[in-house]
């Protein structure tokens, strides 16, 4: 049987963050599975790259807490290491008047969360973005930047194979637990028995399955939206300067379909917030499985009993439809044409965390634990931008105390 003092289930961006930091307290004998052959396969992978900047989140909540302070260390990461990163801010435009409120709803959070933040006129933002328009008003983010996902979490697994201290096992699904013969956990994997002393759940998409297991997260249960993108073809790149968004619902967890330059140049347009039917349904039909049913179940029910929920599951299937996709870009910029974009193979699920006994879609960060094990069980954007001191404080707060206790 395979042994480690530390089991972490998945290899994205928070269980590598973690990882880290315990090497970094001195912890070693640390084993990371993931059920894939590579690190960052699905949402770490797949992200957009934009390093938010605290302007969404409700304040005091944890995904404020962290999102500005994981911006500046993930920067720091990637200046010391020469990583590729954009400071090229973004711009929140109102599409129209009835947009203003929020608009200016979202500065108030930003600057209670300690962002950089301007409420700008239509001349400020044709000097920021000159493709740019308004209904008057935009708000101006000077911390947002943009980076590579892929190359940060190939730099973080290379950190951690050189400090001796952190294995790596792929293709090592967890299957459930198995019958420990003292202290300690036994876990079950398609890659044979493993024994820890203690256990972190990062498994992104699969953390409440993960959680069930462990009979904690009952109350809530993932389910997949998934980001299809679009891009700018090569000769309509120099349009886009930085990052251009609308002025989201912030009712619901997601921000509508944008502008991104990206680090090697390439302006992604998306993504979208489709209800998918598998955790891994990146196109229409792959990634459908077995649990299609009960996830379809779960969107319909809340497609009755909760308001939120339906107006996204109304509207966003609609993007499928290229016209529909191109009439919702179109609002943000002053000039584009259907001949301008093209397709993209870049997809990604988000998985979206719902209280299955009050039917709402859940908005922050959501830990649980036992005295062996910590689980993160909603790690939903700005998961990435936070990741730096995301880690650092479910160690402080959740890991280390449990270890201490060992």
């Amino acid at each position: 049987m395979i042994t480690a003092d530390i089991l972490i289930c998945g290899a994205g961006v928070v269980g590598l963050t973690v990882a880290r930091d315990l090497v970094k307290a001195g912890y070693g004998d640390i084993l990371v599975i993931d059920k894939e052959p590579e690190v960052g396969r699905h949402a770490s992978g797949r992200n957009s790259g934009v390093l938010h900047a605290g302007i969404y989140y409700a304040p005091g909540s944890l995904r404020a807490e962290s999102c500005l302070k994981g911006n500046f260390r993930m920067k720091e990461y990637c200046e010391e290491r020469g990583l590729p990163l954009l400071k090229t801010g973004k711009v929140i435009v109102a599409r129209d008047e009835s947009e203003l409120p929020t608009l200016r709803e979202l500065y108030s959070r930003a600057t209670q969360n300690g962002a950089k933040v301007e409420l700008i006129d239509d001349k400020q933002l044709a000097e920021i973005e000159p493709n740019a328009k308004s209904a008057g008003q935009a708000l101006f983010s000077h911390y947002t930047a943009v980076v590579d996902p892929k190359a940060i979490i190939k730099s973080f697994q290379k950190e951690l194979e050189d400090s001796g201290k952190v294995r790596f096992r792929f293709d090592t699904r967890f299957m459930g637990l198995g019958k420990s013969q003292g202290k300690g956990l036994v876990v079950k994997t398609t890659n044979g028995d493993i024994s820890c002393g203690f256990f972190l759940n990062a498994s992104g998409a699969y953390g409440d399955v993960v959680a069930h297991a462990f009979g904690l997260g009952q109350d809530y249960q993932l389910i997949p939206f998934k980001g299809i993108y679009k891009k700018l073809k090569k000769h309509k790149t120099h349009t886009i300067r930085g990052s251009i968004y609308p002025v989201p619902n912030i009712k619901n967890p997601f921000l509508g379909v944008h502008f991104t330059r990206g680090v090697h140049g390439d302006v992604y347009l998306g993504p979208t917030a489709i209800p998918a039917l598998g955790r891994e349904n990146y196109g229409i039909f792959s990634g459908m499985d077995s649990e299609a049913p009960s996830i379809l179940l779960r969107d319909a029910l809340l497609f009755l009993r909760n308001k939120k929920f339906r107006e996204v599951a109304l509207e966003e299937p609609r993007k499928y439809s290229s016209r529909y996709f191109f009439n919702d870009a179109k609002k943000l910029v002053k000039e584009l044409s259907p001949d301008d974009v093209e397709a993209s193979p870049k997809a990604g699920i988000r998985p979206q965390l719902v209280d299955i006994k009050k039917n709402e879609l859940v908005m922050d960060f959501i830990i649980e634990g036992t005295d062996e094990s910590v689980h993160v069980l909603n790690s939903i954007s700005p998961a990435f931008t936070s990741s730096l001191f995301f880690s650092e404080m479910l160690f402080t707060r959740y890991v280390e105390p449990r270890l201490a206790k060992l």
